[in-house]
């Protein structure tokens, strides 16, 4: 008996519908761009990005830069709560939902790295058809867990059947072999209070004087012990004790050297004292665990009263998550000067944490937010002025900054009389990039040789010219890479026959790319107005009403029920 080639796959309306996406340049705009005035420490990180843009063409911008880079994806898409689908029978919701979540998807995967995690936040109304897509997309063996957040610390009195307290935290591995996720080391949901610092690696500690306290703390109780240390500014520093007498310190000089990256000065009033860190035993440290109440990581009263803190009381975003959430999750899927990525930046609390956390950031963000919230917020943390949220806990005062972005202009316009051209926008370097992006080259232009503007190897190249080429110019330029080198020629025109020139492949632009993308569409959001028309109605379909419309789209009587059919016994919409 032959083997059945079939396989589990959730299917819905326009599945094999993909977009065949134009891998856009990006261009900084540098007076949007922020950078701190003065580096605050040496681990400050300055080469952060926030994309201004359509978050399913900026994935496809980011893809040949950082496929395999990115340790940690946060995101908070659109939960589909069918207000942005009214127009659509309830089948058509979903699979609208499915497709456009499948498709980021994808390219969400390729840009995580062998021991990275996706985590995405959904409620109720997709979060299970999620994860049979995202099962689909990563393999149902690198789904993780399911963590419930608890993002309501009250229930609401007026809710009609119950009152929903939890959103889920879907977390993917790209190889669940190779993951690699922290331990909550000294969580600070079992930790006393004066465990207040936290250091470089996200591990809290509280700090305690060398100067020895209370009892066997004079010089003469512990000789060996009473010895200089020197202070930052030079100054040398003895053990006294707060009578002007000669103390002793805890440790002895051999400790001081062997033990000194536990060593802090701390700056009083009447000098600088040496103090030391003190770490929670390591038996606090525990795996993560899949339920998360509010008293640990907050709610969505937490994240509102955070966001009014920032703006001075104006309600600047309505669905903001809150800091100590986006904290956990850092915490455990990376570690510093990792990529952390949001791709639904919002009001941008990734990029915010993960900032006081000493990760590289990249956010994407499409609405008006981008400028009007994202910007402003990551300016005071940038310059110290944000102290809510985990400032205090991590010890942020600011430094490092970022780049911001915008999507470049589709490549291929038509001319007036209909024909494609390339865009007028475009400048020689933005074609050559574009160019080099669109046939698998990574842009990289030789400032001494100017054929070289890119390289797919160390011994293949690319040339990006408007000039019509002719065979005098081929002839040179082939002699001047020569046998061990091969070379890519876009150009608008050529006249000769090429095969000639073994090192030299010819191709005409704009006709060699024309196939390749899908040019001028600037837009695949989630947002209604960018979606498909709602199918038009036939004048038997309007008589026979919605039940002989679904009929159009494959959903005969007689068919064998689909997720979307079974269960609904009430009308559109009835849970």
């Amino acid at each position: 008996m032959a083997k059945s080639n079939t396989r589990l796959e959730l299917t819905w309306i326009g599945k094999e519908n993909r977009p065949k996406l134009e891998p856009r340049i990006l261009i900084e705009d540098p007076e949007k761009s922020y950078h701190a005035a003065h580096r605050v420490s040496d681990n400050d990180i300055f080469d952060n990005r926030l994309i201004f843009g359509d978050n399913l063409l900026a994935l496809k911008a980011l893809e040949q830069e950082f496929t395999g880079k990115i340790k940690c994806i946060y995101i908070d898409p659109p939960y589909n709560t069918g207000s942005a689908f009214k127009q659509y029978e309830d089948g058509i919701e979903h699979s609208l939902w499915l497709s456009l979540m499948r498709d980021r998807l994808e390219l969400l995967q390729k840009l995580l790295c062998d021991e990275g995690s996706l985590w995405v936040n959904l409620d109720d109304n997709e979060a299970h058809y999620f994860k049979v897509l995202a099962d689909e997309v990563f393999g149902r063996s690198n789904f993780v867990t399911n963590i419930v957040w608890e993002k309501a610390d009250s229930p609401r009195m007026d809710a009609r059947f119950f009152s929903s307290r939890h959103d889920h935290l879907f977390v993917y591995a790209r190889d669940i072999n190779r993951l690699r996720v922290n331990q909550l080391t000294g969580d600070q949901s079992r930790l006393p209070a004066h465990y207040d610092k936290t250091d470089e690696k996200g591990k809290p500690y509280y700090l305690k004087p060398l100067r020895a306290m209370g009892g066997d703390d004079a010089r003469e109780d512990r000789p060996s012990m009473f010895f200089e240390m020197t202070a930052p500014d030079g100054s040398k520093i003895l053990p006294i004790r707060k009578d002007g007498s000669e103390g002793r310190w805890r440790w002895g000089p051999d400790r001081v050297v062997k033990d000194s990256y536990l060593l802090e000065w701390v700056k009083g009033r009447s000098g600088w004292s040496p103090y030391y860190r003190v770490y929670p035993a390591e038996e606090l440290s525990r795996p993560p665990e899949t339920i998360w109440p509010h008293t640990e990581v907050g709610s969505n009263r937490t994240s509102k009263a955070e966001i009014k803190a920032i703006f001075d009381g104006t309600k600047a975003f309505d669905t903001p998550k809150p800091e100590a959430l986006l904290r956990r999750i850092i915490d455990i899927a990376s570690n510093p000067a990792d990529f952390v990525f949001d791709s639904f930046a919002g009001s941008g609390t990734t990029g915010a944490v993960a900032h006081k956390m000493g990760r590289r950031w990249i956010m994407v963000e499409l609405g008006e937010q981008c400028d009007s919230l994202i910007i402003p917020r990551m300016r005071k943390v940038i310059d110290g002025d944000d102290q809510g949220g985990i400032s205090r806990a991590v010890n942020w005062n600011g430094g490092g900054g970022f780049r911001y972005y915008k999507l470049g202009p589709t490549l291929i316009v038509e001319d007036e009389w209909g024909n494609p051209v390339i865009n007028p926008q475009f400048n020689p370097a933005m074609l050559a990039e574009a160019m080099c992006k669109l046939e698998g080259f990574t842009f990289d232009p030789d400032p001494e040789i100017y054929w070289q503007q890119g390289k797919s190897t160390e011994t293949d190249f690319i040339y990006i010219t408007t000039q019509f080429m002719s065979k005098q110019m081929l002839t040179k330029l082939s002699d001047e890479v020569g046998p061990t080198r091969s070379l890519l020629i876009c150009c608008s025109a050529f006249r000769c026959d090429v095969s000639q020139f073994e090192n030299l492949t010819v191709k005409k632009i704009p006709k060699a790319v024309l196939k390749k993308c899908e040019w001028g569409h600037d837009d695949y959001s989630l947002e209604v107005a960018n979606l498909p028309d709602a199918p038009s109605q036939t004048p038997e379909q309007q008589q026979h009403g919605p039940e002989r419309q679904t009929r159009r789209f494959g959903k005969d009587k007689h068919a064998d029920p689909t997720l979307f059919d079974m269960g609904t016994t009430g009308p559109k919409g009835a849970k």
